[in-house]
């Protein structure tokens, strides 16, 4: 049986080394995220989200998580960690600000057979946008 904390802290890892592969290894193929703070991004696969986490590691190409708190029960893993990363590429409709941001993001994954099967994540939008200089709008 797979240690469900050691799972997390080598996703992390995969994560911050850009390694997808290993990103790959770690997730079910039927793989599926829930976010509340990106409703319109629909995650229903692996592939689906390895292809996300390339889009966002574009966007933010320094980007570093760092874990504060992990806990595991059951098949269930609940952390809470520090992203942080500058903005390099286009977010959205919003264009590269070469601002650095550090948001916290909290979620929990559902393991199965030794592998992520589900993730349940959320960030403030706000902050990030504030930090980013996209928020408040600029009056054209």
């Amino acid at each position: 049986m797979t240690d469900n904390k050691s799972l997390f802290n080598r996703f992390g890892e995969a994560l911050n080394t850009r390694n997808f592969d290993a990103v790959r290894e770690l997730l079910a193929p039927d793989f599926v995220r829930h976010c509340q703070a990106t409703p319109d991004v629909a995650i229903e696969n692996r592939e689906q989200f390895i292809e996300y986490l390339k889009m966002d590691s574009a966007t933010f190409p320094d980007s570093v998580q760092t874990a504060e708190i992990v806990v595991t029960e059951g098949d269930l893993v609940a952390f809470w960690l520090k992203y942080e990363g500058t903005q390099k590429g286009q977010m959205g409709p919003f264009p590269a600000s070469n601002k650095r941001m550090q948001l916290d993001v909290a979620g929990v994954f559902r393991v199965r057979d030794g592998k992520f099967a589900e993730l349940w994540i959320t960030w403030d939008n706000l902050a990030s946008l504030a930090q980013l200089g996209h928020f408040p709008p600029k009056n054209p």
